[in-house]
């Protein structure tokens, strides 16, 4: 699938899942209402049909918002291994070996692209609901233009003039037998048959008045953008059940406003039957025009206006204008709502047109959540073409000897630390530890330069950088206690480091990755010193902290453990590795002489790449994004559901080892 596809897809989704949400949230609202009006539930609906419709629209127009994702340990039966090794000397790291052997590559077999048929599906569908709105339009063109005033002008005036109605509505003569219709955006009208002229003067009355509250109400605007609504979900059953619900509640707050008006509720009820059964109805027109009464709604409206105990308050102006302001601010962040991958996939088209807009806009969050989805894809050369403009955009709003600056060159020098361009990346940290000062967002600046000086074995600069960052940021004492004991115990002043990992270990959470971290350091140190019982003691506790859950699998062998998900068994056969790229052994784990297991969580799709990567089992010390770095670009067969690829869920274990 091509970048341009992949968009589609990731709007049409994203579409899908925020629609439904509308409609459910509205749904909900309604059932609450369900003792108020049915003007007030009218509105629920039509605030709910234009938050759709600009749902798409505000997605591109908005820059992306990410919320939090926690996710659980999945046990999925399916384990991949791998190890890594590496010198604690130093050099690069060995090829890793991989308890699941690889298969040589093999081309993939042709699959029918199913996302592009389901997005061309949902298009046809929706193409073919705003072509009978064109239609509809169309033909309610032609009768406008076919039609003749009709006769009693007076009468016209005088109820519009009682509803409050002070634009001019042309009420048109149509054929015989025509069923009494409003429409119109621009120019309002309404349409009466021919053969109104013979009935009584009461029943003129009540069916102007009806029409001309449609008016009133702005019911012909909300109808086509409710069906505008209906048209881009009409593969959704919820979004037919709201639509139905939509004309019910607009007829009966309808009928309600003719009530108040002084219409009495059983001649209004009969003239309402009586039009009913004599009219003729055009579904045709039904896409562009409001007809007065169609057969299917008819009971309910009946019954809703003989009851005297039904609530027929039409809402303030001030309470639809709140509602207004109310799906605007639903629909706005919900919009902004998407994942990484789709920010890329929406960017990637065209990277300069998009910085030229945040530059308009002044708007670096922009390019900086479009650089860590890019980055996230490792495609690093645009992901650093954006946080280059999204620093230059901070440079020209707040200075650039700013904090936001300061910020903006953290980012930068976070990229190259990834990029394993150790040189360029401390030069950002510096620039960033400068700026920043004494400022707690300078800590991740002072944690790279202090674990860099330390590597390169000028262990006092590192000292120095470590006793900066606990005197800016409190909460990051622990983990500088513990950088500072790594240098003593480099330095073979034993007694000093020990006292460190202790002091280190007592201002750490200590059920956190970090304490996990310092207790494996400090075992070692331990160990070294040949006190093997303490050693096996803080690696118990540091490895109850780093494992990830292992409660029993349920009985049955086949679950979806997301949307599509599935894990092995049942049917569903297990991914195969055909390609893998080899972990390397970081830079700062190595000196450290750091070792253990990273365990990911991963869903491998029917494309055979391993996707939300998650780690339920961490290392720190940089060992994590290298274990994500290389599973990131790993390629299986995929796994296979009645003959079809889908997608599984799996662990992968990568052991990193110090010879």
């Amino acid at each position: 699938m091509s970048w341009t596809e992949s968009a589609l897809f990731a709007m049409f989704i994203n579409t899908v899942l925020k629609s439904t949400a509308v409609l459910g949230a509205a749904w909900l609202v309604t059932l609450l209402l369900r003792r108020r009006s049915a003007a007030a539930r009218h509105l629920v609906w039509t605030g709910a049909a234009a938050a759709i419709v600009a749902l798409p629209l505000l997605a591109l127009a908005l820059p992306a918002m990410h919320l939090p994702g926690f996710l659980a340990p999945i046990r999925t039966g399916l384990l991949f291994q791998a190890t890594v090794t590496a010198s604690g000397a130093g050099g690069a790291a060995s090829a890793a070996a991989l308890a699941t052997k690889a298969a040589p590559a093999v081309p993939a077999p042709w699959r029918p692209d199913w996302m592009l048929y389901l997005m061309l599906a949902w298009a046809a569908g929706a193409a073919l609901g705003l072509l009978q709105m064109i239609v509809a339009a169309a033909a309610v063109a032609r009768v406008r233009y076919r039609s003749v005033p009709f006769g009693d002008a007076n009468l016209c005036r005088a109820l519009a003039r009682s509803l409050g109605i002070r634009h001019a509505v042309d009420v048109l003569e149509a054929g015989p037998g025509t069923m009494p219709m409003a429409f119109g955006l621009l120019r309002s009208a309404v349409l009466m048959p021919a053969d109104a002229a013979q009935w009584s003067e009461e029943r003129r009355h009540v069916v102007l008045l009806h029409e001309l509250a449609h008016i009133r109400r702005g019911d012909t605007a909300s109808h086509l953008l409710a069906r505008i609504a209906l048209s881009l979900n009409w593969w959704n059953p919820l979004a037919w059940t709201a639509w139905r619900e939509f004309l019910k509640e607009r007829e009966r707050a309808t009928d309600d406003l003719v009530l108040q008006a002084g219409a009495r509720a059983s001649e209004y009820a009969g003239h309402l039957l009586e039009v009913a059964r004599t009219m003729v109805d055009a579904p045709a027109l039904g896409w562009a025009a409001i007809a007065m009464a169609r057969p299917s709604q008819l009971e309910g409206r009946l019954l809703a206006i003989l009851d005297p105990g039904v609530n027929r308050n039409s809402p303030r102006r001030a309470t639809a204008g709140l509602a207004a302001l109310l799906a605007v601010a639903v629909a706005v962040p919900l919009a902004a709502v998407q994942s990484q991958d789709s920010v890329a996939q929406q960017v990637a088209p065209d990277v300069d047109a998009t910085i030229r807009a945040a530059m308009s806009q002044k708007n670096h969050q922009m390019l900086e959540n479009a650089a860590t989805a890019f980055e996230n894809l490792r495609q690093y050369d645009t992901a650093q073409k954006l946080l280059e403009s999204a620093v230059a955009i901070r440079g020209d709003v707040s200075g650039q000897q700013s904090a936001e600056y300061g910020i903006g060159l953290l980012k930068l020098g976070e990229l190259e630390q990834r990029r394993n361009n150790d040189k360029s990346a401390e030069d950002f940290f510096q620039r960033a530890a400068q700026i920043l000062g004494n400022r707690p967002e300078a800590t991740k600046a002072l944690m790279y330069l202090g674990t860099s000086a330390f590597i390169r074995k000028d262990y006092e600069t590192a000292v120095g950088y470590f006793q900066q960052m606990q005197a800016i940021d409190p909460s990051q004492t622990g983990t500088a206690t513990m950088w500072m004991a790594l240098v003593r115990e480099r330095q073979k002043n034993v007694v000093e480091a020990e006292s460190l990992f202790q002091n280190a270990l007592a201002l750490q959470d200590p059920k956190s990755p970090d304490a996990a971290t310092t207790m494996v350091l400090y075992a070692q140190l331990l160990r070294q010193q040949g006190r093997l019982d303490e050693a096996n003691t803080w690696y118990e506790k540091a490895s109850v902290i780093q494992k990830p859950d292992h409660a029993p699998k349920p009985v049955f062998a086949q679950t979806a453990v997301g949307s599509g998900v599935y894990r092995v068994g049942g049917g569903v056969t297990a991914p195969k590795l055909l390609y893998k790229t080899e972990p390397e052994y970081s830079e700062l784990a190595r000196a450290a002489k750091y070792q253990g297991t990273v365990t990911l969580q991963v869903e491998i799709g029917p494309d055979g790449l391993a996707h939300n990567i998650q780690v339920i089992r961490s290392l720190g010390m940089g060992l994590d994004q290298k274990a994500i770095d290389a599973v990131s670009q790993w390629h299986f067969a995929p796994g296979m559901k009645d003959g079809q690829p889908v997608t599984v869920a799996a662990a992968i274990e990568v052991n990193f080892r110090l010879l």
